[in-house]
């Protein structure tokens, strides 16, 4: 189509337009207990936002698969729980909104497993706004792998060097890093401004909400794009 979007604004949801990561912790930890495993909390949120099985890999190194999969059954169990406690965090939808308005390519570049992006999609409310998606069953290996970038740009039909990411964790900013993506940290998972910029984030905010305040204002790395 002669008028589809040259340039795209690609978001991670978990802790950078849904307040959901500590949703995760509690219920790794849980899931962890219930496997007679300890880990501690600190442990499990450095982890959040990688791939699950990167993620099991790092902090249970000595358990068998057996194990492994028990806690991600257990984690998906407790997740499930939390679900109807989640919300919004502040300036997700009007951001999602003023980067469609302004005619670039909205894309949730997320690696949740589909029954848990439904939910994330019915709280967001921003089907009319969004381009292109991608869950967990688009690739074998979630972030830091760059994979699920990829299929983002891809099915944008943007380069890399037109697009944006947006995203809470070092491991939203690595991917986006490993193909060409231009990246915004927000704090908003719980990672400080510094480990954001030390992994390569060009710009870093406090939430989604001040992103869209510096977008408005004609500044960051969203009002760059052409």
């Amino acid at each position: 189509m002669a008028d589809a979007p040259t340039t795209a604004v690609l978001f991670d949801i978990d802790g950078t337009l849904v307040d959901s990561n500590y949703a995760h912790i509690d219920a790794w930890w849980r899931a962890f207990t219930a496997i007679g495993e300890s880990v501690d909390a600190w442990r499990i949120h450095r982890s959040i936002g990688m791939d699950s099985a990167k993620l099991l890999e790092a902090l249970l190194p000595d358990a068998s698969d057996d194990t492994r999969d028990a806690a991600k059954q257990y984690h998906s169990a407790y997740y499930a729980e939390q679900q109807p406690r989640l919300r919004l965090l502040p300036g997700a939808r009007d951001l999602l909104a003023a980067v469609a308005d302004a005619g670039h390519a909205v894309v949730l570049a997320t690696s949740a497993p589909e029954p848990e992006l439904v939910r994330l999609r019915e709280l967001l409310d921003a089907e009319g706004w969004l381009t292109a998606v991608t869950s967990s069953e688009d690739v074998e290996q979630a972030k830091p792998d760059p994979g699920i970038i990829a299929v983002a740009l891809e099915r944008a039909g943007v380069s890399a060097d037109s697009a944006v990411m947006v995203g809470d964790a070092v491991w939203d900013v690595e991917s986006a890093g490993r193909v060409g993506v231009t990246s915004i940290g927000v704090m908003t998972g719980g990672v400080g401004g510094d480990e954001l910029r030390g992994a390569g984030a060009a710009a870093v905010y406090d939430d989604a909400a001040a992103v869209l305040s510096a977008f408005r204002a004609g500044d960051g790395p969203i009002a760059t794009l052409r």
